[in-house]
């Protein structure tokens, strides 16, 4: 990871109080400026979010870090996702697919892309671990043609939708694949998913966090990610409103709240491929992606079962064909090891290509 200060900036704990005090009193005053203000507060939470990331996975190390921003982040959106979809009159039966489909787009074209393109503009090329990269690929291919395209085909009853007992069978296996990849992270082959560099880290970097200084980043982290989805749901009316306005498809809103969600992680990965650490901008991107899908889909398909509610997963043509491009240019792109500017050009016209075509479908 990027090299980061053991002391806690003033700025990093004030933020994310700041952006609560600020949602506490928009009960009391509206308007533009003040609109303005909650949004200031929703970056300033992102920026904090992202420093007390830093501090912990220094701490913890490598993969650890990844999987701990990834997994907190995700848990926060999957409890969103659910208190909406319990919400009476309000349409949920799209919103998790529509989540999720928007988080997998902007973190495999968007935030990748992204990482390997300001790697290569620094450093004319950058390398990762082969092996436990093409083992998020491969699980994360599965587990979304699972989710997101196969309902689409399936017989027993219309797409897209599966029938109750194929929604089931579709969430363990989720799980299933998902938990296998943890145990493989962090356990089984944990070298996999660490550059070489990191095995001397302890003799290069300087020395970690005492648990009183990760201790307080664990509770701000968290403080942080709830600041940011809270306040990105409550801008969302806004939001919706200026969509509305701009005559765009009502699912930009759902890409602009996903983008907004997914702040913490894209700016944290992007930071370490700024410093020429690729394999964590890779763990904390496809970990991401991972977590997203892989508690997102369970977590809902359990909700929706329980509740009698209705789920749609399947996604239509158009987005079948551009996810389907972006999953087999990233395994090309991520198949050597090495990857330069091209590649990551290549996955940001894919991510214009998707902006574009929501707003001009």
């Amino acid at each position: 990871m990027a090299r980061i200060k053991l002391q806690h900036p003033l700025w990093t704990m004030a933020a994310p109080v700041l952006a609560w005090l600020l949602f506490a009193g928009a009960g009391f005053a509206s308007g533009t400026i003040y609109s303005i203000l909650l949004a200031a507060g929703l970056i300033g939470s992102v920026l904090a979010a992202v420093h007390h990331a830093e501090v912990i996975a220094h701490r913890v190390g490598e993969p650890y870090g990844a999987l701990v921003l990834a997994v907190a982040v995700t848990s926060i959106e999957v409890a969103l996702i659910i208190s909406l979809m319990l919400t009476p009159g309000h349409e949920s039966a799209t919103l998790a697919r529509d989540t999720v489909f928007a988080a997998e787009m902007i973190i495999m074209t968007g935030i990748v892309g992204g990482c390997l393109l300001l790697g290569g503009i620094k450093f004319k090329e950058q390398t990762f671990g082969l092996d436990g990269v093409s083992a998020a690929l491969t699980v994360l291919t599965a587990i979304s043609v699972l989710a997101l395209i196969l309902p689409n085909y399936t017989s027993s009853i219309p797409g897209p939708f599966y029938n109750d007992k194929q929604l089931m069978f579709v969430a363990i296996v989720s799980l299933v694949l998902y938990g296998t990849f943890l145990l493989v992270q962090t356990i089984r082959h944990r070298s996999y998913f660490l550059q070489e560099d990191d095995l001397q880290s302890e003799k290069s970097h300087a020395l970690p966090p005492t648990n009183m200084t990760t201790g307080v980043s664990i509770v701000f982290l968290l403080i942080s990610l709830v600041a940011v989805v809270v306040l990105a749901e409550f801008l969302a009316p806004g939001i919706e409103a200026g969509v509305d306005r701009m005559g765009a498809p009502r699912s930009l809103v759902g890409i602009i709240i996903a983008t907004v969600v997914l702040l913490p992680e894209g700016l944290s990965a992007l930071n370490a491929a700024r410093h020429n650490q690729l394999q964590s901008s890779l763990n904390l991107a496809l970990g991401s992606a991972l977590a997203s899908i892989g508690l997102t889909i369970p977590a809902v398909a359990f909700v929706s079962l329980y509740e009698g509610l209705p789920l749609t997963l399947g996604i239509d043509i158009k987005s079948t064909v551009l996810f389907l491009l972006s999953l087999f240019i990233i395994l090309l792109s991520l198949r050597t090891g090495r990857t330069t500017i091209l590649q990551g050009a290549v996955l940001l016209v894919i991510f214009a290509v998707y902006i574009f075509t929501t707003i001009v479908p």
